[in-house]
């Protein structure tokens, strides 16, 4: 089996960004086994903070921003660093050539019943003129991505990976090397699995909720066919699930807050897991327009997100067509 660096070098990855990606993959081996430990390293549990977003932190989000952190700026590559558990930007070496995105550990909300997280990053570069500390020197839309992807923590753990070449996948092995298991990952185009938080129904634009109405109707319904829901309530678990055996994933605007254009962020999931499902033969979107289409406004922007199997996905759009004049489309274009 090739190791990580083995394969993207076969590949004729840039060496600076195989010396990049070798160092994101240390800091995400040390998270790796912090929460392996999990309650006997005394790592469970909450903080009395709240990050920018107004989230309450787990212990472990600020031992993984901490981490994150620590050895990507020790990196003279990274010429700053941008997190979801981070008010601002932060600069890193002057002579850098990197920008590091990155959700330190999505899903956190599961670390103390013990099911999967995730960490999730995008990698940009610095456009000339501009400096790590400059937050407009990271609102680059996510086609500028030289590479993106995520490292779930499950029964074992797994990075996900595409540097503009199609989607790769490598599972961390007792030797502490990341080895290629999955190559040329590529979603199937059509599906009869959904991913979606139903407890929200009642909040989704009436397109959505028709979207899903149909799809719970089954082979007696409009789509013809009986569908799966599954919910893990983990963005990484269930687009891993997603390029695994196709799917399709969905947070929609909903209106208790309808000033937001949804709960996921821009830059932190949305881009960097909008890039990988684009890669693996799938689509991407806000249920209006794509992902990576969009030109960023703030480092913590918000999207609404509906991304896998590329057929399902163009139905979900097919239900919103025509509603190009509403709150969320406005919101999230």
């Amino acid at each position: 089996m090739q190791t990580l660096s083995q394969f993207l070098t076969h590949q004729k990855t840039d060496t600076n960004l195989v010396d990049l990606i070798d160092t994101l993959m240390v800091a995400c081996k040390e998270i790796a086994i912090q929460l392996r430990e999990g309650a006997l390293a005394g790592v469970l549990g909450t903080t009395e903070n709240t990050n920018v977003q107004g989230e309450t932190q787990k212990k472990l989000d600020v031992i993984a921003n901490d981490v994150l952190k620590k050895v990507m700026l020790d990196n003279p590559l990274v010429a700053g660093i941008a997190s979801e558990e981070e008010d601002h930007p932060v600069a890193g070496n002057e002579e850098g050539r990197y920008l590091i995105i990155f959700d330190p550990l999505d899903g956190s909300s599961n670390i103390d019943v013990n099911v999967s997280v995730g960490t999730i990053f995008s990698i940009l570069e610095l456009p000339k003129g501009l400096t790590g500390a400059d937050e407009k020197a990271y609102l680059q839309t996510g086609r500028a991505q030289v590479a993106s992807g995520y490292v779930l923590y499950g029964p074992s753990a797994v990075l996900t990976l595409t540097t503009g070449s199609g989607v790769n996948m490598f599972t961390l092995a007792h030797t502490g090397d990341f080895l290629l298991t999955e190559e040329n990952v590529t979603i199937p185009a059509d599906t009869k699995e959904f991913s979606i938080n139903m407890s929200n129904q009642r909040f989704w634009e009436p397109q959505m909720q028709n979207y899903i109405a149909d799809l719970l109707q089954g082979s007696e319904g409009p789509r013809g066919k009986n569908y799966n829901m599954r919910w893990v309530a983990s963005m990484v678990a269930e687009v891993h699930r997603v390029l695994t055996r196709g799917g399709i994933f969905s947070y929609p605007w909903d209106n208790r807050d309808p000033n937001k254009p949804g709960k996921l962020r821009l830059m932190y999931e949305g881009n960097p897991m909008g890039l990988l499902i684009e890669q693996a033969s799938g689509k991407a979107s806000t249920c209006y327009e794509n992902i990576l289409d969009i030109e960023p406004d703030h480092i913590h922007q918000r999207v609404s997100v509906a991304l896998g199997s590329r057929n399902e996905v163009t139905s979900a759009l097919e239900y919103h067509a025509g509603n190009e004049d509403s709150q969320a489309a406005k919101l999230n274009s």
